[in-house]
C-alpha cells in the first residue's frame, strides 16, 4: 500500500462509514443464506433435485467460507482491505444473477459455491477492520458488526414473504442480495482502510503466524483436507476411502507438523482450546437450528402463520440483543458471557423438547438469548486476547466452527436423530426395525439406524392395508418423536460449554480478572 493509515488517522466519520459498509457486506451474506434456506424446495421442485442435491447446494454456500476466510486472512495485511472486498462483491453479486439465470443443477451449485466464497472473504476482512477500528472495545463492536447476520436473515426473509405473492418463482427472490451488495460495495468506494493493529504494532509476519503453531493449524487442516475430500467425492467419480476421517486426521497433523516446525511454534494452549470450543459452539448455534425449524412449523402453521417467520423471530431475537451488547459487556467479560450463554441455550432447548402450545415460543426465545453472543463473544475474545495473531487468529476460530457444523456437530445430531428413530421403530414395530436397520459408525462409535429404502421396500412387500398402515404410522411417529429428541440431546453441548467457559472465567478470576491484550 502506498500509504499506511491507522485508527487514529480516521475520523468519527470515516469509521463509522467503514463499520456500516462491513455491516451490509455480512448482511448481503444473509440475504443469500436466508434465500437458499426459503426457496431452496422451491427450486428444487422446478429442476426435479432430490433432497440431497438441494442440500449439496446449501452446503456449496457454506463450507468455501472457511477457505477464502483463511487463505485471505494470511495476505489482507500484504493487499490491503479494499480490493479483497470487491472480489467478495463481485462474487456476491455473480451468485445472485447466476442464480437467477440458473437452468442446472450445475449451475445452482456453480452459484452457491461463489456466494460461499465471497462471504468468506467478507469475514476475513470486516472482523480485523472492526477490531483495528474500535481497539478499545473489541468484543462490544464485534457482536455488534455480527447483528448484521441476523439483519440480513430477517429482511431478506421478509422481502421473500411479502413479495411473493408478486413474483413468478423463486429466480427472482435470488437477486435480493444485491440490495445490501450494492450498498456496501457504494460506501467502501471513499472509505481509507486501517491498517491491522498488528502491522501497526511493528509486530513481524512470523509471529502471527506462531500463535498458530503445530496445534491449531494440524485441526485446521484436518477439517479443510476431510471437507473438500467430501465435496470431491460427492462431485466427481473419486470416491473417499472408507476411513477417509482417520485419513484426514492424519494428514492434518503432518501438515500441522510441517507448519509448526517452519515457524518454530507449537500454538497458544488456550487459543487452541477456543478453536476445539468451537465444534460445540457451533453444533448449539448452526446444528440445532434445522430441527428447531422443523418443530416449529407446524405450531406456525396452525396459527394460520407463514412457517418462514420462524426464522424471522429468531434472527429478530438475535439481532437486538447484538445491537445492544454494548450494555451487556459492562456486566460481564467474554469468558462470563459465553458461560452464561451456554445456561440459556441449554436450558432453552431441553425445555423445548417437551414444550407445547405457548410454552414453545418461550423455550425458543429462551434458546435464541443463549445463542446470540456464542460467535461474536469468541471472535472478541480471540481479537483482545491474541491480537499478536492479528486477521489469522481472529478468521481462524471462526472459520473450524463453520467447518465444525458439517464434519463433526451435524453428523452427531443425525446421529442422535437416527438413534431416536430406530428405538422407537424397534419398541413399536421390531419386525420392520429388524428388516430396516443397518449398523453404522462415526468417531470410533456404532449406532443402529433405518435405512428408509429398506423400510420402503418393507411396507411395500406387506400384503395386509392395515398392516401397511402402522407401519407407516409407526415410522412416522417416531421421526417426529425424534424432532423433539433431537433438541434434548443437543442440550449436551451447550452443557460442555457452561463448564468450559466457566472454568476459563475462573481461570482469568484467579489472575486478576479478563484484561484484553494491548500492544
Amino acid at each position: 500500500m502506498s500509504e499506511q493509515v491507522t485508527a487514529q488517522d480516521l475520523t468519527a466519520k470515516e469509521k463509522s462509514a467503514l463499520f456500516w459498509a462491513s455491516f451490509f457486506a455480512l448482511a448481503a451474506a444473509g440475504f443469500g443464506f436466508a434465500f437458499r434456506v426459503a426457496m431452496g424446495g422451491s427450486y428444487g421442485e422446478d429442476f426435479g433435485l432430490s433432497n440431497h442435491q438441494v442440500g449439496q447446494i446449501f452446503g456449496a454456500s457454506l463450507w468455501p467460507i472457511a477457505i477464502t476466510m483463511i487463505g485471505f486472512s494470511l495476505v489482507v495485511d500484504r493487499t490491503g482491505y479494499k480490493k479483497p472486498m470487491y472480489i467478495a462483491f463481485a462474487l456476491q453479486a455473480i451468485s445472485g444473477v447466476g442464480t437467477f439465470m440458473a437452468e442446472s443443477y450445475g449451475a445452482l451449485y456453480l452459484f452457491a459455491l461463489c456466494a460461499g466464497l465471497g462471504h468468506g472473504i467478507v469475514e476475513a476482512v470486516i472482523n480485523p477492520i472492526c477490531a483495528a477500528v474500535y481497539p478499545k472495545e473489541k468484543t462490544k463492536w464485534l457482536t455488534i458488526l455480527h447483528a448484521s447476520w441476523p439483519f440480513g436473515l430477517v429482511f431478506g426473509t421478509l422481502a421473500i414473504i411479502l413479495t411473493g405473492g408478486m413474483t413468478d418463482g423463486w429466480r427472482i427472490h435470488a437477486l435480493w442480495i444485491l440490495i445490501p451488495a450494492i450498498a456496501y460495495a457504494w460506501m467502501y468506494r471513499s472509505c481509507r482502510f486501517p491498517v491491522d493493529e498488528r502491522v501497526q504494532a511493528g509486530i513481524p509476519y512470523s509471529e502471527m503466524l506462531r500463535q498458530i503453531g503445530f496445534l491449531t493449524a494440524a485441526l485446521a487442516s484436518f477439517m479443510m483436507i476431510y471437507e473438500i475430500g467430501n465435496q470431491v467425492d460427492a462431485l466427481t467419480s473419486w470416491t473417499k476411502p472408507d476411513n477417509w476421517f482417520n485419513a484426514s486426521l492424519i494428514a492434518g497433523v503432518v501438515v500441522g507438523g510441517i507448519f509448526g516446525a517452519s515457524v518454530k511454534a507449537l500454538g497458544k494452549p488456550l487459543f487452541f482450546f477456543m478453536c476445539l470450543l468451537m465444534i460445540p459452539v457451533a453444533t448449539a448455534e448452526l446444528g440445532t437450528d434445522q430441527w428447531i425449524g422443523k418443530l416449529m412449523r407446524p405450531v406456525l402453521e396452525g396459527m394460520d402463520m407463514n412457517a418462514a417467520y420462524a426464522i424471522v423471530f429468531s434472527a429478530s431475537i438475535m439481532l437486538i440483543f447484538r445491537v445492544f451488547a454494548g450494555g451487556v459487556l459492562q456486566f460481564f467479560s467474554p469468558p462470563t458471557l459465553l458461560c452464561l450463554s451456554g445456561v440459556f441455550s441449554a436450558a432453552g432447548l431441553y425445555w423445548l423438547s417437551g414444550a407445547t402450545g405457548a410454552a414453545i415460543f418461550l423455550a425458543f426465545t429462551l434458546y435464541a438469548l443463549g445463542q446470540t453472543y456464542y460467535w461474536p463473544c469468541v471472535l472478541g475474545f480471540t481479537a483482545e486476547r491474541y491480537p499478536q495473531g492479528g486477521a489469522l487468529t481472529l478468521n481462524t476460530v471462526s472459520a473450524i466452527g463453520l467447518l465444525s457444523v458439517g464434519i463433526i456437530g451435524g453428523q452427531l445430531l443425525g446421529v442422535g436423530f437416527d438413534t431416536s428413530i430406530q428405538t422407537a421403530v424397534t419398541e413399536s414395530s421390531p419386525e420392520m426395525a429388524a428388516a430396516s436397520s443397518e449398523t453404522k459408525t462415526f468417531l470410533g462409535m456404532s449406532h443402529e439406524l433405518i435405512v428408509p429404502e429398506k423400510k420402503d421396500a418393507f411396507i411395500a412387500g406387506l400384503t395386509d392395508d392395515a398392516a401397511k398402515a402402522s407401519a407407516t404410522e409407526a415410522f412416522a411417529t417416531a421421526d417426529k418423536q425424534a424432532g423433539r429428541d433431537i433438541l434434548k440431546y443437543a442440550a449436551r453441548f451447550p452443557a460442555i460449554l457452561i463448564i468450559a467457559f466457566g472454568l476459563i472465567a475462573l481461570y482469568f478470576r484467579s489472575r486478576g480478572g479478563y484484561k484484553p491484550v494491548e500492544l
